[in-house]
């Protein structure tokens, strides 16, 4: 089964064997995310667990070579021109990166070329990073004058580690994929032509494993990373 949402720019398809497949479909622009997009996010994983039943999310960039380049810079005019409007949109990549960290089944990033701004940010939100080795990182905020979102800051720094994570922030300087690897942000890093392999064979385990015990562990992961009372009781009622 397959859907689409911002018109066609997010595209989800998912197989019996349930592994959804989102992907962020706007080779043109580096996949960079419209607004549009941004908010339809949440729905798009929705439907993959919700509505097909997938047990496992690969994300991936649309063309073969970008993951993508962040958030679209060329609404910034419109859609960011003041505190107020900046809020709202910033709203909308909240919501996208919190339905990414909080799906309830796993997702898995498969990072090709670049994968900058607010593209970073989905796959620090991601569960899993695999990437190939044209993959480049970057958090170019810092040369916009804007602020990068509170909630994708917490991610980058449980991504990429406290020192790591403050050195793209300030420098905005790119991270290489094997760099990104050393430092434990990438669970593996493959060739070109075995990425798509592998994420779907990686996939394929966990959507073959027991999904409520997938679930419950993700959960109590969430948890440990929160150290929320809410977080841990809900982690206990569904181990329990």
């Amino acid at each position: 089964m397959n859907n689409s949402f911002a018109d066609g720019a997010i595209l989800t398809v998912a197989a019996d064997t349930h592994i959804g497949r989102l992907t962020i479909n706007r080779p043109e622009k580096r996949n960079a995310l419209n607004d549009a997009m941004w908010r339809a996010l949440p729905a798009a994983l929705d439907w993959l667990v919700d509505t097909v039943d997938a047990r496992v999310v690969i994300i991936e960039g649309a063309g073969g070579r970008d993951f993508s380049a962040g958030a679209d810079i060329g609404e910034f005019e419109t859609l960011r021109k003041d505190a107020a409007t900046a809020r709202a949109y910033e709203a909308g990549n909240s919501a996208a990166f919190a339905a990414i960290r909080t799906c309830p089944v796993p997702v898995i990033a498969a990072i090709r070329g670049i994968c900058f701004g607010g593209g970073f940010g989905i796959a620090a939100a991601a569960d899993i990073r695999l990437a190939d080795d044209t993959a480049r990182f970057a958090i170019p905020a810092a040369r916009l004058g804007l602020a990068y979102p509170l909630d994708a800051v917490q991610d980058l720094v449980r991504a990429l580690g406290d020192q790591r994570a403050r050195h793209a922030l300030y420098s905005t300087q790119e991270i290489s994929a094997a760099d990104a690897l050393a430092c434990g942000c990438l669970l593996s890093l493959f060739r070109p032509d075995q990425l798509e392999a592998e994420a779907l064979g990686l996939a394929a385990d966990i959507a073959t494993a027991a999904p409520l015990s997938v679930r419950a562990s993700k959960y109590a992961v969430s948890a440990q990373n929160s150290g929320s009372d809410q977080d841990w009781q809900r982690a206990a009622d569904i181990a329990a």
